[in-house]
Order: C-alpha cells, then sequence, then structure tokens
C-alpha cells in the first residue's frame, strides 16, 4: 500500500508540474515567447520551480505514467525551451537542466515517436546547439567549467538521440534517417567552426601546440566532435544506402575539412582524449569510404596527406624504433645499397591470458579518478566502452601495461585499414588510419595511383624514418602486430587492384639521385624496388604465422605486377633464391608449418610463372649442369621443388611444388632435359595412388583436419606437369600452321610471330633449341613412348572427370613429327583414345578437351589424307557441335575448322601434274558444310569458327556448270573437287600408302547441296553484319579464299557486288585495324578486272580515297598503333595491284577519275619509290629479291597508268611518270 500511495503521488506530481507549467505558459503568451518579456516570471524561472526543482521525482515517476502523456510533456517542454532561445534571456543553465533530464528520461521510458516528432526533436536540438555555440566564445579563455556548462548539454542531446535511435531504428523512416545525418553534420560543423575560430585567437602557433597538448580547456570540444562522429559511424553503417547522395557529398566535405585542419596545423595530441576523437573520426571516414557514392577524385590527396600522419602517431615521444646494429649486415638483396636492420624489439609472451582478464587487470592498475560532476567524464565511458574490444591486446604483444601506448597504436592502424570491423579502443588509431588507406584505394584506384610516391617508400626502406613514413614503414617498424598486419594488408589491396595496371610503365634506372623532374616510370621503378627489398628482408626474419602469410601473399602480387624485364636482371633471381633459402629454413610453427610452407612454395610458382628471364634461365641451367648428386647437395631450386612434389602426406604443398615445376617447365624448357627421369617417377607413384581401381579419397593435411577431394587436385596437378614436360621435350609450339596466305613483297616483312599460351616459352632457347632440335624431337619420342605405356592408362579412364580431362589434353601437346615417329599401336591408342572420349564420355568438360586434341592432331599433313581417319574425326566433332553446352560446341568447332583447313591444305599440296584429286568424298564434304552452315547462327566464338570452316571449303570446291557454259543460273550448277588438275581421277595414298580410291566429284544431289554457294556467302554476309571483329575478321579471310577459287566465275555472280561493297565498308569505317587490313587483302585477291566486274571502278576509287585520307584516320584503341604499318602496307599493295588493271577498263568515268587524281597518284608513286632504298630485316641476297619484286609491282602500276593518260592526251603526266619509272631502275 505504502508503494502504491508513493507511485501515485509521484504521477501527481509529474502531472502538476506539466499542467501548471502549460497554464502559466499559456496565459503569459509574452513571457511563451520570451520576446520583450516584461512577466515577473521568465521561462527559465518557471522550470526551475516546477520541473528542475524536483526533476529526480519526476524521473522516478515517469515509468508510472502511460509512454504517450510522457512523450507528449517532453517535447512540449522541449518546443518551449528551444523557443526561448530565441529570446534574450540567459538560457545556458535551462538548457542544461533540459537536456540531462530528457537524457535520464528517454533512459527510463520507451518513447512513441512519429516522423513529425523526430522534426521537432531535430529542429529543437538545433537551436539549443546555435545558442550554445554562440555562447561559447570564452572556451579558449574560461576556465574548464565554462567549457562544460556549454558542451555538456550538446553532448546529452546527442546521448539522447543515440538511445532513442537505438530503440526505433528498426521504425524509422528514410526521411528520419536524412534528418539524423544532417543534424550531426551542423553538430559536427558548428564545433569543428568554434574551435577553429578559438585556434586563431592564438597567434603562436607553437603555443597553441603545447595548449593541444595540455588540452584542459579543449578537452569537451573535442569530445563532443568524438560522440557526434562516433553516431555518424553508427548511422552510415545502418542506413548507409538510404542516405541522399547531396547529403552524402556534405558528409564527404565535412570529413575533408576536418582531415584538412588537422594536416595544415600538424595536429596530433597523443592523449587519450585525442586518441579517442582520431577512433572516431577515422572509424567514421573508413564507413563512409567503404561505399561512396560520390566521386573522391578531387578529395583522395587531401586525405592521404592527413592520414599519413597517422602512420607514426604514438611513436614520437618515445623511443620504439630500434635502429639497426653495425655488425649485422642484409645479404639477401645485392642491388641496393646493404643496410642493416634489427627487428623491433617484441614483448616476449607468457603464459596465455584471455583477453578479458588482461583487460581487467590493465583496468585495475589505472589511478582512481575523483568524479567531477561539471565534465562529462559519465559520457566517456560510453565511448571507451564504444571503442573497445576484448581483441584490443594481441596475444603477440605480449602483456601491455600501458593502455595509452594501446590507443594510440589503434590510430594507427584505423588510419591505414580504417578499422576492419568496429572503432575499438586506442590501439586502433593507428590501425584506423592503415584502414582508410586501404580503403581509398579501393573506392578510387585510378585517382589513388598518384598518391604512391607518398604512401609506398623509394629509397632507403630499411631506414627507420618515423618523420617520412611509408605503409612500409608501419610493416617492418612498428611495435604493435595489429598495426603491422593491417599494413601487410593495405599494400595487398594496393597490389591488387585495378591501379596495379600503371607498374608496367615501371622501369628501373639506378639509385642515383634524380634530377628536379622524375618520370613516373623511374618513380615507379624506385618504388619496386624498395618493395622487393623490404618484402624479402621481412620473409627471411618475420616470426608470426599470419603476418608472414601476408607477407607471402604481398609478394606473389608484387611478382605479378613487376615487369622484370626493365628491371635489373639479377632481382628476379633473388626473389626466386631467397623464397628457396627461405623453404629450406623452415617454419618454426607446428599448427601453420604446412599453410606457411604451401604459400612459400606458391609464391615461388608465380617468380617462376612470370614473364621468362635470361637471368633465371641461366641460373637454373647451372643447377642441372652440375649433375644431380652436386645439386642434390646443394640443395637448389630444382631439387627443392622436387623434393616436396614427392611429399603426398602433404597433398597442398605437393600440389604448389607441382605447380612450380610445370612453370620451370613451361618458360624454361631446356631445364626438363635432366630432370625427366625424376618427374616422370614422381608422376607415377602419384598416379599409383589414386588408379581407376582405387578412387581418389579425401586427403588430410599434418594437422588432422580434411581439406576435401585434394586428391583429385594433386593428381591433376601431376598430369598437367606430366603435359607440360612432354611440349617442352618434344618442341610443341602450337597448332601445324596450314595457312597459304599469299603475301606480297611489300607485306612480306610485316609477320608476326603468333605466340601460343599453351605452347612453352622458347624465345630464349630460340638459338639453343633450333641447333638441337633432332635432339630435342628425338627425345620427345622416346618420353612420349614412356607416357603412353606407363603414365596416360592409368588416367585416361579414371573416375575423376577433371583427370580425364587433364589427361586427354595432353594428346594437345603432341607434334607431327613425334606422332608419326611412334609405332602404329602407339599412334592408334591416342586416336581411338580422343574418339572415345570425344563421343562417349559423359562430362562435357571431357569432351571438350578431346575436341580440342581432335582439333591439333587433324591439323597434321599425313592425318588428312587418311579418309579413315578423317571421317571419325568428322564424325566425332560434328556430334559435339550440337552439344547443349556452349564450351563444348566452341571446342567442336575449332576442330572442325581446322579440319576444313587440313583438307583444303592437303588438296594444295598435291602435284598438279600428276592429275591427281583428292580422296575427300561427297558424304565428308556434304557433312562439313552443313554443320559449318548451322554453326553460323550460334554464338560470336562458335561464328568465327564456322566461317573459317565455310572459307577453306570454299577455296577447293569445284563449281561447274551441267552443260559447260558459265553463264547458267546457279541451281543447274554441279561441285566437285578442284585439284588444279585435269578431270581425270586417281587413287590417293593414306598416310602410311595404304588406302584405296575415292570418289572424285560430288553427284548431282538436292537442291539443297546446289545451293551450297549461295548458303555460304548469305552466311558470310550475315555474319558481318551480327558478329563480332573476330568474326568479322574471318568472313574477310573466308572471302579470300573463295576468291581464289578458279573455277568460280565471280563476275557473273549476283552477289559479288555486295560482297565488294561490304569488303570497302569494312576498310572505310572498321575501328579495327586488323579487320581493315584483312579486308584490303581481300580486294587485292582477284587476278583479272574481269572478277571485279562492275565492282572495279569502286573498289579502286575506295582504296584510293581511303590511301589519301590514312593520315587523318582516328586511333580509337592504343592496341592498334602496332597494325597501322601493316595497314598502310597493304593497302599499298592493293592499290598498286588494282592500278595495274587500271589499263585494261573501258569505264569513261574510272578514267575520269584517274585523271583528277593524277597529282596525288604521281605524289604517292614518288613518296612509295623514295623508300625503296630503305633497309631491311632480312639478308642481303633476299632484300635484294623482295626489293627487285616491289620494284615490279610499282612500275606495272605506273605503266598501266601511263596508258590511261595516253589514251586521255595527259601528255605531261605521263612525261613524269615515265621518268618515274626510269628512276626506279
Amino acid at each position: 500500500m505504502a508503494s502504491s500511495s508513493s507511485s501515485s503521488a509521484a504521477v501527481r506530481s509529474w502531472r502538476t508540474a506539466f499542467l501548471t507549467l502549460r497554464d502559466e505558459t499559456l496565459t503569459s503568451p509574452r513571457t511563451a515567447t520570451a520576446v520583450g518579456a516584461t512577466s515577473s516570471s521568465s521561462i527559465p524561472q518557471l522550470l526551475q520551480h516546477f520541473v528542475f526543482s524536483h526533476s529526480h521525482s519526476l524521473v522516478s515517476a515517469a515509468p508510472e505514467l502511460p509512454p504517450h502523456e510522457v512523450a507528449s510533456d517532453v517535447f512540449f517542454l522541449l518546443e518551449l525551451v528551444a523557443n526561448s532561445c530565441l529570446g534574450p534571456q540567459d538560457m545556458t543553465a535551462t538548457l542544461s537542466h533540459t537536456s540531462q533530464l530528457i537524457r535520464d528520461l528517454c533512459h527510463r521510458v520507451y518513447f512513441e515517436i512519429n516522423s513529425s516528432s523526430w522534426t521537432l526533436m531535430f529542429d529543437s536540438f538545433a537551436t539549443m546547439l546555435d545558442y550554445l555555440l554562440d555562447k561559447a566564445a570564452p572556451i579558449a579563455t574560461a576556465d574548464s567549467s565554462a567549457d562544460a556548462a556549454v558542451i555538456t548539454p550538446i553532448m546529452d542531446c546527442l546521448e539522447t538521440i543515440r538511445r532513442l535511435i537505438i530503440v526505433h531504428h528498426k521504425k524509422s523512416s528514410p526521411p528520419d534517417d536524412t534528418q539524423l545525418v544532417k543534424f550531426l553534420l551542423r553538430v559536427i560543423e558548428s564545433s569543428h567552426a568554434e574551435f577553429i575560430k578559438s585556434f586563431r585567437s592564438i597567434t603562436n602557433q607553437r603555443f597553441a601546440a603545447e595548449i593541444g597538448r595540455r588540452l584542459p580547456r579543449y578537452s569537451s570540444l573535442w569530445e563532443l566532435q568524438t560522440l557526434a562522429f562516433a553516431m555518424l559511424g553508427e548511422t552510415v553503417s545502418r542506413y548507409g544506402p538510404s542516405i541522399p547522395v547531396d547529403v552524402w557529398r556534405s558528409l564527404i566535405e565535412i570529413l575533408r575539412k576536418v582531415m584538412d585542419f588537422l594536416a595544415s596545423k600538424s595536429l596530433l595530441v597523443e592523449d587519450s582524449v585525442m586518441s579517442r576523437f582520431y577512433s572516431s573520426l577515422l572509424h567514421c571516414l573508413h564507413l563512409v569510404l567503404m561505399d561512396p557514392k560520390y566521386p573522391l577524385s578531387d578529395h583522395v590527396a587531401s586525405f592521404v596527406a592527413a592520414l599519413r600522419m597517422f602512420f607514426t602517431y604514438g611513436l614520437n615521444s618515445r623511443t620504439q624504433l630500434t635502429y639497426p646494429d653495425v655488425g649485422h649486415q642484409q645479404k639477401d638483396l645485392h642491388i641496393l645499397n646493404k643496410t642493416s636492420l634489427e627487428e623491433p624489439k617484441r614483448v616476449e609472451p607468457g603464459p596465455y591470458r584471455p583477453p578479458h582478464l588482461r583487460k581487467k587487470e590493465i583496468s585495475n592498475m589505472k589511478p582512481k579518478k575523483s568524479w567531477n560532476p561539471q565534465s562529462s567524464s559519465d559520457c566517456e565511458s560510453s565511448l571507451v566502452d564504444f571503442m573497445s574490444s576484448d581483441s584490443d591486446y594481441s596475444d603477440s604483444d605480449g602483456f601491455v601495461q600501458d593502455t595509452e601506448t594501446v590507443r594510440k597504436a589503434k590510430v594507427r592502424v584505423a588510419a591505414i585499414v580504417c578499422i576492419q570491423v568496429s572503432s575499438q579502443h586506442h590501439f586502433l588509431k593507428k590501425v584506423a588510419a592503415i584502414v582508410c588507406i586501404q580503403d581509398l584505394c579501393q573506392a578510387d584506384s585510378k585517382s589513388f595511383t598518384t598518391q604512391w610516391t607518398l604512401l609506398l617508400p623509394t629509397s632507403d626502406v630499411l631506414q627507420p624514418r618515423k618523420f617520412e613514413a611509408t605503409l612500409m614503414t608501419c610493416l617492418m617498424y612498428d611495435p604493435y602486430l595489429k598495426a603491422r598486419i593491417a599494413s601487410a594488408s593495405a599494400l595487398a589491396v594496393i597490389l591488387d587492384g585495378p591501379s596495379s595496371i600503371f607498374l608496367q610503365v615501371a622501369e628501373y634506372k639506378g639509385s642515383s639521385k634524380f634530377g628536379s623532374f622524375t618520370a613516373l616510370s623511374s618513380s615507379l621503378g624506385q618504388i619496386l624496388m624498395q618493395l622487393h627489398t623490404g618484402i624479402l628482408h621481412l620473409i627471411q626474419r618475420e616470426t608470426h604465422s599470419r603476418l608472414l602469410a601476408s607477407l607471402f601473399k604481398i609478394l606473389t602480387l608484387l611478382v605479378a605486377s613487376t615487369p622484370y624485364s626493365r628491371m635489373p636482371g639479377e632481382l628476379l633471381p633473388t626473389v626466386i633464391t631467397s623464397l628457396q633459402a627461405r623453404i629450406n629454413e623452415g617454419f618454426s610453427f607446428k599448427n601453420y608449418q604446412t599453410g606457411l610452407l604451401a604459400a612459400a612454395v606458391g609464391c615461388l610458382t608465380a617468380a617462376l610463372s612470370t614473364s621468362p628471364s635470361l637471368d633465371v634461365r641461366e641460373m637454373l641451367l647451372k643447377e642441372t649442369s652440375t649433375g644431380f648428386p652436386e645439386t642434390e647437395k646443394k640443395s637448389s631450386v630444382l631439387f627443392t621443388l622436387l623434393q616436396y612434389s614427392e611429399q603426398l602426406t602433404s597433398p597442398n604443398i605437393c600440389f604448389e611444388s607441382l605447380q612450380a615445376l610445370k612453370a620451370v617447365s613451361h618458360n624454361y624448357p631446356n631445364t626438363m632435359f635432366a630432370f625427366w627421369e625424376r618427374v616422370s617417377t614422381i608422376v607415377y607413384g602419384i598416379l599409383m595412388v589414386a588408379t581407376p581401381e582405387f578412387p581418389s579419397r579425401p586427403w588430410k593435411g599434418h594437422t588432422g583436419d580434411p581439406v576435401g577431394f585434394i586428391g583429385e587436385k594433386v593428381i591433376t596437378a601431376a598430369v598437367k606437369l606430366l603435359d607440360e614436360c612432354l611440349r617442352a621435350l618434344s618442341g610443341f609450339k602450337g597448332t601445324e600452321d596450314l595457312s597459304d596466305d599469299k603475301l606480297t613483297p611489300f607485306t612480306s616483312d610485316c609477320i608476326r610471330m603468333k605466340k601460343v599460351s599453351s605452347a612453352p616459352s622458347y624465345e630464349l632457347d630460340s638459338k639453343e633449341f633450333n641447333n638441337n632440335e633432332p635432339k630435342a624431337c628425338h627425345s620427345g619420342i622416346e618420353q612420349w613412348s614412356e607416357a603412353i605405356e606407363k603414365h596416360l592408362p592409368l588416367i585416361l579412364r579414371h573416375t575423376s572427370a577433371m583427370v580425364r580431362g587433364a589427361s586427354v589434353t595432353c594428346f594437345a601437346g603432341i607434334t607431327s613429327h613425334v606422332f608419326f615417329s611412334l609405332v602404329k599401336e602407339k599412334q592408334d591408342f591416342i586416336l581411338s583414345s580422343l574418339i572415345n572420349a570425344s563421343i562417349c564420355d559423359e562430362v562435357p568438360s571431357v569432351r571438350s578437351a578431346a575436341c580440342r586434341a581432335i582439333g591439333v592432331i587433324a591439323c597434321f599433313p599425313q592425318v588428312s589424307q587418311s579418309a579413315e581417319i578423317r571421317d571419325k574425326f568428322i564424325r566425332a566433332v560434328e556430334i559435339n557441335t550440337r552439344d547443349p553446352l556452349v564450351s563444348v560446341r566452341i571446342t567442336a568447332s575449332w576442330a572442325l575448322a581446322n579440319i576444313c583447313d587440313s583438307i583444303h591444305s592437303s588438296i594444295d599440296d598435291l602435284p598438279s601434274q600428276q592429275s591427281k584429286e583428292s580422296n575427300v568424298d561427297s558424304p565428308s564434304i556434304a557433312s562439313l558444310t552443313e554443320c559449318a552452315l548451322r554453326l553460323t547462327k550460334d554464338g560470336d566464338k562458335i561464328k568465327s569458327n564456322a566461317v573459317r570452316a565455310l572459307g577453306n571449303l570454299s577455296r577447293f570446291v569445284n563449281y561447274t556448270c551441267l552443260s559447260g557454259s558459265h553463264d547458267k543460273p546457279m541451281d543447274r550448277m554441279r561441285l566437285s573437287i578442284n585439284t588444279n588438275s585435269n578431270e581425270e581421277s586417281t587413287s590417293s595414298n593414306d598416310m602410311k600408302g595404304s588406302h584405296g580410291n575415292a570418289s572424285n566429284s560430288f553427284r548431282p544431289g538436292s537442291m539443297g547441296d546446289l545451293c551450297w554457294l549461295d548458303r555460304m556467302v548469305q552466311a558470310f554476309i550475315s555474319c558481318v553484319t551480327t558478329g563480332n571483329v573476330k568474326v568479322q575478321w574471318n568472313v574477310c579471310h573466308a572471302l579470300s579464299n573463295l576468291f581464289l577459287n578458279e573455277t568460280l566465275r565471280l563476275q557473273d555472280m549476283d552477289w559479288a557486288p555486295s560482297v565488294f561493297s561490304i569488303l570497302l565498308l569494312l576498310l572505310r569505317d572498321s575501328s579495327n585495324f586488323k579487320i581493315r587490313i584483312q579486308a584490303a587483302a581481300a580486294l587485292a585477291v582477284p587476278a583479272s578486272i574481269h572478277d571485279y566486274g562492275k565492282s572495279f571502278p569502286d573498289v579502286i576509287q575506295g582504296v584510293e580515297h581511303i590511301i589519301e585520307n590514312l593520315g587523318s584516320d582516328q586511333i580509337s584503341a592504343p592496341s592498334s598503333f602496332k597494325y597501322r604499318v601493316v595497314l598502310e602496307k597493304q593497302l599499298t599493295s592493293t592499290m598498286l595491284h588494282v592500278l595495274t588493271l587500271a589499263s585494261s577498263t573501258d569505264h569513261e568515268p574510272l578514267k575520269d577519275f584517274l585523271v583528277k587524281k593524277a597529282p596525288f597518284l604521281e605524289e604517292w608513286l614518288k613518296t612509295l619509290c623514295s623508300s625503296l632504298g630503305e633497309t631491311s630485316t632480312q639478308s642481303d641476297v633476299e632484300d635484294k629479291s623482295l626489293g627487285d619484286q616491289k620494284k615490279e609491282m610499282i612500275s606495272k602500276a605506273i605503266r598501266s597508268l601511263i596508258e590511261v593518260y595516253k589514251d586521255r592526251k595527259h601528255r605531261s603526266t605521263v612525261q613524269k611518270l615515265e621518268e618515274l619509272d626510269k628512276s626506279i631502275w
């Protein structure tokens, strides 16, 4: 009863106070408005009398009242106080009491708040904020009590909002969230302006810094901003997607202002208040940068300049960087000046204590502080809780007794990684700065590239420069583990991002001093050298497993980004030998040993996989030349890899070692000759672990944790190593080149070597390999025989599709010389394996691999002459072109085009004097043609192969009329094989001379068979309009083949003008130079003016117009530059060809055109003649022969033009051309 009566009394007290307050304010409107009040009782007095004098009882009574009644009275009070701030009365104490009361009520009562209530609260708090900060002018000179009286009410308002957000955040609307962000930005901007104002009042900057370090008078203002940034970060984290772009822009700009102020004043104060502020600021910046809605390019430089200051935060006031001992010499990199370095001293870890116990011990060691009711210390605890966690104290950092030092270390980490999860205790200040760097790189990598010279070292990376801190400084010398890990993470992001592409222009030009200007390429070269030096140094000495794993990742990315061809030659060998030494040294972490060793070998794989280096080749060949026992004794790179590839009990290490050996075989194929037997034994041992009778099973690492079906992964890696070794030893350089593109004298020196990614790199070994090619081929025969006998039978029928696919891919690396040097049984084994895999295997990837191998072997000349093998290949490929998966149809269509190319090549190779015809029969050609026509309606990758196939078919199919005349319609034509011979037919031997005769012509078939030519041309035209650039290039090439068919009367074809128009259109308008080159080449194929038909005037005028305006062409893609010269030479050749035929024309408008263009043609021919004396890369004999051919082509064109100008009575031009013709010889 007593408690009930006291509760009722408290409720009556609440209602009496607020009803009386309402009555008093309503009956005194002048007082209520507080403007020109004349009443004896002002608003502050009323509030003090009715509310504040017994606020404790009101707070106690609030839970007993209905929530809506409490909310109504609170918002009435808030609005009343806010309106009173507009008058002349002193409202400072009233605002303090009001904000504290509302804050206490929010913790006791659940308020129902709608959008109008949020608006009222934000507007009222904003008015209170403006009033208080206008009264804050004495802050710079007044005592701390005045400071607290102004700042504490604002912080109470923020705490109130924070509490309401926690309760109502799921019910708030996007407009409410936007209002909240705007209010917090207003608080930050206003408080920042007040601080700048007070800072400017002190003229002596040095004295200002000293005041800042003592900070008694500024602490509340910094704490206000700390709380505001913390709440802003929370708001961005919760409601970021709903924040409008204009508000986001304001958010970025305010953060920029604060960061610029810190950078301009170099004002980094090392105490608890400022450490909390920096943590809050950097955490907010991190959250904003994680998902920017606004371009940051204009702000990147400012942010980086400010964040760099935090890299050594907390280290300047105490000696934490240990300088190197004189006697400790750096021996790993001999490229730069040898510098000694000693690792920063770290506390030896003692017995493990959970983080919460460590934190408790630290808190017990803190000195007790007396409570100051005037300060904001009650808010401080919430800030500490917000920015601290049990994970702040790393096990590797030992027992940290200095909590302030830990807090400062947090700032360093926050500046680099922008606080990865949440703003924690003081240790994350430095972490937060590092994370922000990482966020900036991810948010705007292009603009971030310009800041590399500020964040990455360009010299003396092994010297701890605390006043020129970089990310490497933090990584190498920071005494706290999380700061080093954060730096490593930021470096990995920089090297792994799109901006790393800029490193490809790097070039190292020595460590000498540069002038006032340093080229970007030189700066990047210096950065790469310093990164290599520092990372390799740390890898040799780091003792923490997690950081060491990060270092291996950084080095892997660094190797992938470095253009070693423009760096010192010894750099890449140094990387390889350093890694090999670290691998041999081993790792002391039992639980992480396998993972670290696998990461180290993976890093070594990256170094061996980069562009081949002559220095690395010499190093590896030196190892192999000493003989295997000596190599084993010295524990060389190759021996280390071979040794670890045998450790089947550690599948991850075994897998990475096999990958590294594969990289060696690919980039340095000559080294495999000395190690084939060892590699063969290792691969055979791995294959025996999981034969078809004993399928692969899950493997376990050293720790006993299952790591999946790693057995399948290791076996596949072993098969791929076997494949790469066989390719290296047999001299595989790609698919047999069957192209017979006719090169003119002007384009013969533009032959570009085709680089096949699946072929080993023989560039460094080209001279030596060519000299020993018979030995290499003989060795390849022996190795292939061994592989077919021992290895391949174990895996071709393996239960794993991945293993079967890798085993079938091996056949795609065989050469024709090796294949036909094998005994017939082994040849049959290869062919039957491919046919069975392509037709019978249920897994698409295996069938795709088989089709690719068929496409390779189909290009062997002897195979194309065997009707039996060819028909089996055609059947297998045709089946796979109907596969539902695109990946299978792509490889099948590629094989189809290769088969057609091989047939075409084999027919052209038959000697015409023997009057032989191909043994390609009608069903085979019909199947190939129908299949290719069907595929022209597929996707672009498939379509390009189909067009190539049709082009090859159109080259050798003989189009003749039944009656012998050439003016019959197409439906009365029959098709036969064109062999450049008479109508006689003889038999053709197979690849071994055992196959019989075949039909020499096609029987008159159905209407579909008789319309093949029309369907081909329509397919070409359709593909030009619907296909991509590769399809268009293949169409141009296919039309060249079609024009070369001597049995086709091109001038009588209705589609001929359309085809020539398409070629001219591509030549003129295509943005791809390779397409234009091929279109120009196709236009030069017709041998006579009759073949051009009515299109000849258009062709000659079109080519002339393009040559005349070639200099004004806009090159859209940088990759087109290297093809411009080739285009010019092909256009020259085409123009000379059509000019040679011009004298035979009777087209009067064309002759008028040539007369009109006489000045240009004369000048063009003069320039062409003057270029004949230019040097060539060929030998003297070849150069003379090629020069004579060029002179002959030019002379023919000149003589043809002379005939035209004589007919037009242009004597002066004729005379000039005759003199020019004589000058050639």
